[in-house]
């Protein structure tokens, strides 16, 4: 099923969070809902609260979201913090190639010195490697890809949307010519499917030619809708 897209706006771009176990207390997501639809996503809940609860097939567009952190980063209040940049929702899933908006969000944060956190699934992060080597010469920039599986055929069943796994390491590897720190963020390793030695030996091989900066493991969490959806 192709998503179905609607423009809302936001009263601000940064929410606090209060989180210890976060190494950030600032999260921007310039959409609600992800293409990638991974059966495992752990915040399918936080669409609940709009008028079409489908995390996967209604994406929610931010139209005002960089006036809205401009507003925010701007203000004498703001300590340049670390701004996590998708903590629930993919800011390079497929609709941002025509959007556009991550250029202006990225102008943004240089223009600030604003250091941040990028996750994603997707190598369109590429198109804004410049902007990113940028920022990342003049304060804290991590690039990050969530990479779960090296078995096409079963990632393609849990990430249906997301680019395939090799495409993620090679985007990696691209931003090693920066100044920025890059993450392997093996989550979740799921039982019975991409938990063994062959799976995990050849993420961190792969995780060594890209050169990343660190690896990060996470276990599977299935809570509220998550649990529904993945089985």
């Amino acid at each position: 099923m192709s998503s179905h897209f609607r423009e809302i706006t936001c009263k601000q771009a940064l929410n606090k969070l209060h989180s210890r176990r976060l190494p950030y207390s600032w999260d921007l997501n310039i959409y609600r809902g992800c293409a990638h639809k991974c059966e495992y996503c752990f915040a399918l809940y936080t669409q609940d609260y709009m008028p079409d609860n489908d995390f996967f097939d209604t994406i929610y567009i931010k139209t005002n979201v960089v006036e809205q952190l401009e507003k925010q980063l701007a203000s004498p209040s703001w300590k340049r913090e670390i701004v996590n940049i998708g903590g629930v929702t993919d800011s390079y899933q497929p609709i941002e190639k025509e959007r556009k908006m991550m250029p202006d969000i990225l102008k943004l944060l240089i223009k600030y010195r604003t250091p941040c956190i990028i996750s994603t699934k997707s190598d369109l992060i590429l198109r804004d490697f410049d902007l990113i080597a940028e920022l990342a010469s003049i304060t804290y920039v991590n690039v990050a890809a969530t990479i779960t599986c090296m078995d096409e055929n079963v990632r393609q069943k849990i990430e249906p949307g997301g680019v395939p796994s090799l495409r993620r390491f090679q985007m990696l590897k691209e931003f090693a010519k920066t100044d920025a720190s890059r993450g392997l963020h093996m989550m979740p390793i799921i039982p019975y499917l991409t938990d063994s030695d062959e799976n995990l030996n050849a993420l961190y091989s792969h995780g060594e030619d890209a050169k990343v900066s660190y690896a990060l493991p996470g276990l599977l969490g299935l809570r509220g809708r998550t649990r529904r959806s993945f089985f």
